[in-house]
């Protein structure tokens, strides 16, 4: 007589990575962190054939059938729903999307989360996924990110929460949530560093053309995001301009004149348009393009600086600890680091 099967179960050392997707979930939410994983994983593997796969990565629709249709209209198919899906979970990563608002008074959902989230290793969410663990109560006390567009309702939702809109992620404990869209592989990538170290995580981020490492606090918000929001034509060209000549004397005046506006309109108009002032885009701008230099060339941190229109040393650090909250040394030794592992 035959025995039955047994259901195929991973190794115990093997972790198990779970995505939780909704109806309307942000597809790139998904499918950019899963990728990171799943490649870190062959890439594991490959340089230690005896090892076994270090990740087991899952798709869980929190829907009653496997499939989840995104909100770009594609349809991915997961491994599991979160009512069949059984054994330990290492980690757990809530994606975000317009279905949120849904999977937040989706009860069943919530009072799954709040039975399996203490069992995890690790939680957490991309982009405006925070609004479902939100809804669960799992970041009562927390300090947490979301995209910077939805986090002042996120703020005004959760009083007990505290909303950084600023860094790409934020860890609290073992509590991960991050910025729009693309942090969630930001993310992704720290997290397999911290499982399977820098070399693994390096070669992951040049097969999939990604920047290692962008530190978890460096600012999600892009002086060329700022300027989109503009439908002012003289505003979207004044970027271009300024990124051609940030060694110039940018102060409002000059930046007027070049809008073809009087400084006081030309002020009022740039901060109702994007949201900052004249003064904190141009910092931006040039510590954006010191940013670059200090991860592609050896200059000196003087001719950095210089060449890139922040005048001095000090006045580089001070920008860069306004804007990435990390000094430039320390950025550039950051990059050479990854880069020699």
């Amino acid at each position: 007589m035959r025995r039955s099967q047994k259901p195929n179960r991973p190794s115990p050392d093997v972790r198990t990575i779970v995505f939780i997707a909704a109806p309307r979930s942000q597809i790139l939410d998904v499918a950019g962190p899963f990728q990171v994983f799943v490649r870190a994983a062959e890439i594991f593997v490959r340089e230690h054939p005896t090892r076994k796969l270090p990740y087991r990565v899952l798709l869980a629709s929190t829907t009653h059938g496997k499939s989840v249709s995104t909100n770009c209209g594609l349809i991915l198919t997961g491994t599991e729903t979160v009512r069949t899906l059984r054994g330990p979970i290492d980690t757990l990563l809530v994606a975000g999307g317009s279905g949120v608002e849904q999977a937040s008074h989706d009860k069943e959902l919530l009072l799954w989360l709040r039975r399996t989230a203490p069992r995890a290793r690790r939680i957490g969410s991309i982009c405006t996924g925070t609004f479902v663990l939100a809804s669960a109560g799992l970041l009562e006390g927390k300090r947490v990110t979301t995209h910077w567009k939805f986090a002042a309702e996120l703020a005004d939702k959760f009083k007990t929460t505290i909303v950084d809109p600023d860094p790409i992620y934020i860890r609290d404990g073992n509590t991960y949530t991050t910025a729009g869209v693309t942090a969630g592989m930001d993310l992704a990538l720290a997290l397999v560093e911290e499982d399977l170290g820098s070399p693994v995580a390096l070669e992951v981020a040049r097969e999939l053309v990604l920047y290692f490492r962008r530190a978890g606090g460096q600012s999600q918000f892009s002086t060329a995001m700022a300027l989109q929001s503009s439908d002012r034509k003289q505003i979207e060209d004044l970027r271009s301009w300024a990124v051609d000549n940030l060694t110039l004397d940018l102060r409002v005046a000059k930046l007027a004149a070049q809008a073809g506006m009087s400084p006081r309109n030309f002020a009022r108009v740039f901060q109702k348009d994007t949201g900052t002032t004249p003064a904190r885009f141009v910092e931006r701008l040039r510590v954006e393009a010191a940013r670059r230099r200090l991860e592609e060339s050896h200059d000196k941190l003087e001719k950095v600086a210089s060449d890139c229109g922040l005048v001095s040393l000090q006045a580089l650090r001070r920008s860069f600890m306004r804007v990435l909250h990390v000094p430039p040394h320390e950025y550039r030794q950051r990059f050479a680091d990854s880069l020699s592992n």
